[in-house]
């Protein structure tokens, strides 16, 4: 099959030496059996080479404050390494806003070009005011935010849309269709013109008919595509998109050109 050419806006990475543990730990925290152990940057290229993968997104999450600057110089490295490769960087709530601050002039200094925030692993609302720190000091840097999540309510689509609202400027892109598991939830972001989405880790669990409801609804141009590398290959959330039968000038869209207009690729 000739797949269209894709930018992937949501992918993980890890270290060799802790990917396999990594893994075992997303499996673990959404129950969800995990079909490989290949989580490295080299398993992602692999992967991505099975389709028409152009360019990463690659991230990964800091669960404590001593963590952040190991995990964003780790993605930093990677990015100089694989030229395809765009880096998303982890901060934490628990820093101080001056912390906060100097680790955005880093980052921005090594070529990271947006943070990565996963409320439920960080346990914290997204409307915590203690965020804010993090909200005021991004600046033009997009947030990709985990969003959703029916046994939490750290990422619900309402908190979300409250900080998109509060802070106009922020461009935010609310994973798993907006809002995984909570998709009833989505109208929380009507008339939000700085929040986005990916389509990553929800079309093996969201039926094809609120799928399409939700793509609609949100309005297709504000879409991209996402794999949640190494939740699943290329390959499987391609053709669980491509299964929808939506317009191919659609597709191009969600694959591609959409990734290349809102995160300036």
């Amino acid at each position: 099959m000739n797949y269209p050419k894709i930018i992937d806006t949501h992918a993980h990475i890890y270290p060799q030496k802790i990917a396999a543990k990594a893994i075992s730990n997303i499996g673990n925290f959404y129950d969800v059996k995990m079909n490989s152990d290949k989580g490295t940057s080299e398993d992602l290229l692999e992967s991505g080479k099975q389709t028409n993968v152009e360019k990463y997104i690659v991230c990964s999450t800091s669960t404590s404050v001593h963590q952040v600057k190991n995990i964003n110089d780790f993605i930093a490295s990677q990015v100089q390494k694989h030229k395809e490769f765009i880096g998303f960087a982890t901060l934490h709530i628990d820093m101080e806003e001056e912390e906060i601050y100097n680790e955005i002039q880093r980052i921005k200094s090594v070529n990271l070009k947006g943070i990565k925030l996963h409320p439920d692993f960080q346990r914290f609302d997204i409307d915590d005011p203690r965020a804010e720190k993090i909200y005021r000091n991004i600046g033009q840097l997009p947030i990709l935010f985990h969003a959703g999540d029916d046994r939490f309510d750290y990422s619900a689509p309402q908190r979300l849309a409250k900080v998109a609202k509060k802070f106009p400027k922020m461009t935010a892109i609310a994973a798993h269709f907006g809002g995984y598991c909570r998709w009833s939830e989505i109208d929380a972001y009507d008339g939000l013109d700085n929040v986005y989405f990916d389509t990553s880790s929800s079309l093996f669990k969201l039926p094809e008919i609120m799928a399409k409801d939700i793509l609609k609804h949100l309005g297709y141009e504000r879409f991209m595509f996402g794999t949640d590398f190494p939740m699943w290959t290329h390959k499987e959330e391609l053709e669980r998109l491509l299964a929808l039968g939506l317009p191919d000038s659609v597709y191009e869209d969600i694959l591609y050109n959409n990734a290349k207009r809102i995160l300036k690729i």
